[in-house]
């Protein structure tokens, strides 16, 4: 089975306990040059607040490469931000089926950092 097959097998098994939590969630993606955050509604699937490196509020913090830690870091917490002002308090981490280390893992704790509890 290829890699992005397994990945995605398990985002699906994750996806499906989270919709029993009824609460938003936290969706992350990344690809070798940037890394995405959106907080996506239980109810409708509506993106309510998001966050990446090719924002331009991000991407000028960057310094052009948004395929690192610090990155990642940031994103984390511009999304943490962005859901505080749309009044989004407690999500579900939706990790996508990657690996929960090196940049997933940056982007979780500045989130938490910033407020969010998940």
């Amino acid at each position: 089975m290829a890699d992005k097959t397994k990945r995605i097998r398990r985002a699906r098994k994750t996806r499906a306990k989270i919709s029993e939590l009824r609460v938003p969630r936290l969706c992350v993606h990344r690809t070798p040059r940037h890394i995405y955050a959106q907080i996506i509604a239980a109810e409708g699937g509506k993106t309510l607040a998001s966050a990446s490196t090719i924002d331009k509020s991000v991407r000028d913090d960057v310094n052009g490469h948004g395929g690192n830690i610090e990155a990642a870091a940031l994103v984390g917490r511009t999304v943490a931000e962005r859901a505080k002002a749309a009044g989004i308090e407690t999500v579900a981490f939706d990790r996508s089926g990657f690996r929960y280390h090196g940049r997933v893992k940056a982007l979780a704790d500045a989130a938490r950092e910033g407020g969010l509890k998940f």
